[in-house]
């Protein structure tokens, strides 16, 4: 039940590409997570895109002149391994700078901030989430995957 907010001037992404990189993000998120790649697990990952008047993106104290962005991920705690951070960061930081038209030289100006959320401090549906339940709801989505169809 991941969230991700991204962050970003206006005019830094085209229309095609917001919606392309949401669905790109959604995806390396669900990847990261090792969550099963299912309808289910992608409506219950949220995007929630900030676009910025360019007065309000500043660096240095001043409106920023090229794109930058802030990629917020809010997760369960133990969802993310460190190695699963570092994937996440990577590829994130990846395809935002492509839906941008960036090289990878601007990798600077894509920040990923990963908040871990303590067991029993995530609620959705009106009760308290637990991470195990959201294990046991990815192994039952694995399983209904892998069975055969009649």
């Amino acid at each position: 039940m991941p969230v991700m907010d991204v962050t970003y001037p206006v005019g830094a992404l085209t229309d095609a590409a917001r919606a392309t990189l949401v669905e790109e993000l959604t995806t390396v998120l669900l990847r990261a997570e090792r969550a099963p790649d299912t309808e289910f697990f992608r409506n219950v990952t949220w995007v929630y895109l900030h676009e910025l008047p360019g007065e309000a993106v500043l660096s240095a104290g001043r409106p920023v002149t090229a794109p930058t962005f802030r990629v917020d991920v809010t997760v369960p705690a133990g969802a993310l391994s460190d190695r699963r951070k570092q994937e996440l960061v990577g590829e994130a930081t990846r395809r935002v700078l492509d839906a941008a038209g960036l090289t990878q030289e601007h990798a600077l100006r894509v920040m990923v901030l990963i908040r871990d959320v303590p067991e029993g401090n995530w609620g959705a549906a009106g009760t308290v989430i637990q991470f195990e339940q959201l294990r046991q709801a990815a192994a039952h989505e694995r399983e209904q995957a892998a069975a055969p169809t009649p």
